[in-house]
């Protein structure tokens, strides 16, 4: 008989990141020949938690896909039906991911629950330990997740070393595997003509969901930096605010730069991801604070050289000269990494780009999840 793996986290109809991981990670399942479900959130996010437009994707459902959206995050008799669903269900395996100890009380209720049937292997795929912004009651929740787990698999260094505050359970941990379920790499030319981007000038992008820890405001400033504005460089800044928008526009108005700046600050859909790295000349990712990025292996997919700040694991993912540059997080630091990348050109980095993606597998991911049973 097929072995069963569950994946407990956010899958669609929601969107974003986690979701694609989601998706993709059972499809990998499904190829390996594992009876793969994922149980996602019926309600994720009360709406005061959630800073966005909405919850939930544009994009038709994966058909390939065998999704139940069945859990509420804040119903604990829903938690209780879940995890006894769970539990007579006997999976060989649950995967869940944890990103925000908000969800500890409901997965750890679900999954404490499934541990009585003395048979199923829970492993977490903890995307942070402790969240960018924290919240009464993080420790609390956090400790009551982490006592339903037998194992975790981290993707950052920083991730690994704050797990070890909480628990000695096994951990492992690997490298954040490519997105690559966005498409071919398309030429630049077309992808600007698609964006209504001019296809002859020097354009930086700025990718992903936009939040304090995430540094655009380090890089704004950057962008008023004389060199920049010298050498004519444009920035691209591709996604939605999860953050106070009129933070950043005081200070585009501050610098006066509104001409240097292409604006598509709404929720990218899954089909227009491509076109945006594409696009750019390089990717800039400015964090202030980070444990890994969803947006480094989906530069390294369409093989697009990054600027990274010198931040928590961010450094060991973007060798310095080789795939990118990486820069202190400050203004005058990020904008002459900029001025690097230009220098040194895309040329530069595409061989050490080619060769570092072969490290990204989601084979060894799921190797990873498995092994021990």
């Amino acid at each position: 008989m097929k072995k069963k793996v569950i994946i407990i986290g956010p899958a669609w109809p929601l969107r974003g990141g986690l979701a694609t991981f989601d998706e993709r990670l059972a499809t990998e399942f499904i190829n390996q020949g594992f009876d793969t479900t994922i149980y996602t959130f019926s309600l994720q996010y009360p709406n005061f938690l959630f800073p966005g437009s909405t919850q939930y994707s544009q994009e038709p459902a994966p058909t390939h896909l065998n999704i139940k959206v069945c859990i509420n995050s804040v119903n604990p008799l829903n938690w209780i039906k879940i995890g006894n669903e769970l539990r007579k269900l006997k999976p060989d395996f649950i995967v869940v991911r944890f990103w925000m100890p908000f969800f500890g009380p409901c997965l750890g209720t679900i999954l404490k629950m499934v541990k009585w049937n003395n048979f199923t292997k829970n492993v977490c795929i903890a995307d942070n330990v402790i969240p960018h912004e924290k919240r009464p009651g993080d420790t609390v929740f956090t400790n009551y997740f982490f006592k339903s787990i037998h194992s975790f698999i981290t993707m950052s260094e920083i991730v690994n070393k704050d797990l070890l505050k909480f628990t000695n359970k096994p951990s492992t941990n690997l490298v954040h595997p490519i997105y690559d379920t966005f498409g071919d790499i398309l030429s630049k030319a077309a992808a600007r003509t698609h964006l209504n981007l001019p296809t002859d000038e020097k354009i930086i992008l700025f990718f992903g969901f936009i939040r304090k820890y995430k540094g655009l405001d380090l890089l704004l400033e950057a962008m008023n930096d004389e060199r920049i504005k010298k050498e004519n460089i444009k920035l691209l800044i591709a996604g939605e605010f999860y953050d106070n928008k009129e933070f950043y526009e005081d200070i585009i108005a501050k610098h006066n730069l509104a001409s240097s700046l292409y604006l598509r600050t709404q929720f990218i859909n899954d089909s227009e991801v491509k076109y945006y790295l594409c696009a750019a000349d390089f990717v800039i990712q400015p964090y202030k604070n980070a444990t890994q990025s969803g947006v480094t292996p989906l530069a390294y997919h369409f093989e697009k050289p990054m600027l990274v700040t010198n931040i928590g694991g961010l450094p060991s993912l973007v060798p310095h000269l080789k795939v990118g540059v990486v820069a202190e997080p400050d203004p005058s630091s990020i904008a002459s990494g900029i001025l690097t990348l230009y220098e040194l050109g895309e040329t530069h980095f595409l061989k050490h780009l080619c060769d570092e993606k072969k490290k990204y597998s989601w084979d060894k991911l799921t190797t990873s999840i498995t092994q021990n049973k």
